[in-house]
């Protein structure tokens, strides 16, 4: 890449100069804006005073010495406010295009030997999977994909909560209303069907609170009496007793919800290495919890209840296990967070989780390091802001969520809507336009809820979302095809290795943001942050559209100007395509 290159030269002629060892960290390259003449700047602020000089006689002396170094790889140099801009040489440009401008490996990184773990998706086992569950499985597989990018051996795993008070709730509500129905006989999705019977338990348990409440009884009592919430808390105690027909009704239940979550993860390209269920997992971490009370790490309270002191910390006392010797949460997590490591002995374990959960994550985290656990530095948290709808917040138990299919189908009718209404697919055959429909619209979908931040909230707007001129999937789809279009009229020569005509700026700005591929991969990496393929992907996107309208392709003004065109159109298209998948979202051909 070349800024670590300029970089690299920039310690090099430093130490020559001035006898001062900098590190490559000790300073910023970057490219150059827009309004200064230059390919890549650098940053001479941080230097100056220990260097004891100005930043234009700094300037000066490093551009002079870079550039008698150097006379092949800099043009020129011109220094502006306390800024070093370097024009690069055409030459190394070329090089590059030749090199890359089929190589769907380009700005990919070799393996580094270490594992990463990714959990992501997590859902309960009482609903459909909704607008925030697409978020966390979009935030998942694009961080898997990218730290494959980057080198690393990624696995990717999901823990199912399919356990709980929750869970028995729909349990319940089927027995009472359900008639032996099934999926297959209401010819209902799985995971909907018993999402349904979650929503008909809160009706049923809201009726009868107001019943009790009605007849006199204060609000809080009836809640914990109401004859629906009784029931389910019995069947919650007969469940973990192993009575067998609570355990078949509850192996059922779950069968049909899988059935819809594995038709749902297949539809939006999720995908997972392994899947750990709460069912197997929620005694582990007792073992650990009895070793911390030997290490001190915890203390055991005159109920019997164990405790964990991390007022020190700035948190507070948190319980680890119940008087009756159950665990709670945070147990479970320790537990199969070892688990995990005993299974994977990965460097590094990547929790994508709400950042609801932040203060759990972080007292996670505190735990394991107390108790010298290996893998307690390699505990990230990867926080997410929810999502919300300009109309507000979604509630699961009144069934105002937004199920994941129903947002997937509501994206292919406006993909639908919106292509035929640009009218330049008249060509295409039925399967061919469902295919599309679907790309187009997944597409939209995933990269508006990845163009943000993780760690920001945000509103969806699915008509926003789909816009083919606006920051979003279709426009950088579009320019991909466009591409593809140009490239299918034409043959590519393998020569331009001795391309001597000057570069226009057209032709030179693509190759320099194309060459900062590399390094958007890395920030992504580096920051678990996919918003910044998108952004990168779409200023690219700006960038060849505007060099189509200005530069001929096929047309040029000779032969060697359309083969320099065309290798750059392929590299643009070949980092669209690399990019794109790597935020699980497909390009097409043509469209």
């Amino acid at each position: 890449m070349l800024s670590k290159i300029v970089r690299e030269k920039a310690v090099e002629a430093i130490e020559s100069v001035y006898g001062i060892r900098f590190t490559a960290r000790d300073f910023q390259v970057n490219p150059t804006k827009p309004e200064f003449e230059g390919d890549y700047t650098i940053v001479l602020f941080s230097l100056v005073k220990q260097l004891n000089t100005s930043p234009d006689q700094l300037g000066n002396a490093l551009g002079a010495k870079m550039i008698a170094d150097d006379p092949v790889f800099f043009e020129s140099f011109n220094i502006i406010k306390g800024f070093l801009n370097f024009t690069i040489k055409p030459a190394f440009l070329i090089d590059m295009l030749n090199r890359h401008y089929q190589d769907p490996c380009f700005g990919k990184a070799p393996m580094n030997g270490k594992k990463i773990m990714v959990e992501y998706s997590s859902p309960n086992t009482n609903k459909p999977l909704h607008l925030g569950h697409l978020r966390n499985n979009f935030l998942g597989r694009s961080i898997a994909e990218i730290l494959k990018a980057n080198g690393y051996d990624v696995l990717k795993t999901c823990i199912v909560n399919d356990r709980g008070i929750h869970i028995c709730k729909s349990m319940i509500a089927w027995s009472r209303y359900g008639n032996q129905s099934t999926p297959t006989s209401t010819g209902t999705k799985g995971d909907h069907f018993v999402g349904d019977f979650y929503v008909k338990f809160n009706d049923a348990y809201k009726l009868e609170v107001e019943g009790l409440v009605a007849k006199g009884m204060d609000k809080a009592t009836a809640e914990k009496e109401a004859p629906i919430m009784l029931e389910a808390q019995q069947m919650l105690f007969d469940w973990e007793n192993g009575k067998p027909e609570v355990i078949e009704l509850w192996k059922t239940m779950n069968l049909w919800v899988y059935e819809g979550f594995d038709t749902t993860y297949k539809r939006i390209g999720s995908d997972f290495a392994k899947t750990y269920y709460e069912s197997e997992t929620y005694l582990l971490g007792k073992d650990t919890i009895e070793l911390g009370i030997r290490k001190g790490v915890f203390f055991r309270k005159e109920d019997g209840s164990v405790w964990i002191d991390l007022t020190a910390e700035g948190l507070d006392e948190k319980l680890v296990l119940r008087k009756d010797g159950t665990s709670v949460y945070i147990t479970q997590d320790i537990g199969l967070a070892q688990k995990k490591y005993d299974e994977f002995g990965m460097d590094q374990s990547i929790y994508v989780i709400g950042d609801e959960q932040n203060y759990h994550m972080k007292v996670l985290q505190l735990i394991c390091k107390k108790l010298g656990l290996p893998y307690a530095d390699g505990i990230h948290h990867l926080s997410y802001g929810m999502v919300e709808l300009p109309t507000g917040k979604m509630k699961s138990r009144e069934g105002t969520v937004v199920d994941a299919d129903d947002l997937v189908d509501e994206m292919i009718s406006i993909s639908r809507k919106h292509t035929q209404n640009l009218g330049k697919v008249n060509d295409f055959s039925e399967a061919e336009l469902d295919e599309l429909y679907n790309t187009i619209g997944l597409g939209a979908l995933k990269y508006f809820l990845l163009r943000v931040d993780p760690k920001k909230k945000m509103i969806f707007n699915p008509e926003e979302s789909i816009d083919f001129h606006g920051f979003t999937g279709p426009f950088v789809q579009y320019t991909h095809a466009r591409i593809r279009s140009v490239l299918k009229k034409s043959i590519i020569d393998s020569g331009l290795k001795d391309y001597k005509l000057p570069l226009l700026k057209g032709e030179k700005d693509l190759l320099l943001l194309a060459e900062q591929y590399e390094v958007i991969l890395k920030q992504a990496a580096d920051g678990l942050d996919p918003s910044a393929i998108a952004t990168y992907l779409f200023q690219l996107a700006q960038t060849f559209n505007s060099f189509y309208a200005a530069l001929s392709i096929n047309n040029a003004e000779n032969e060697e100007k359309k083969q320099l065109r065309l290798k750059i159109s392929s590299l643009v298209a070949t980092i669209i395509a690399s990019g794109m998948e790597m935020l699980g979202i497909k390009v097409p051909e043509k469209m």
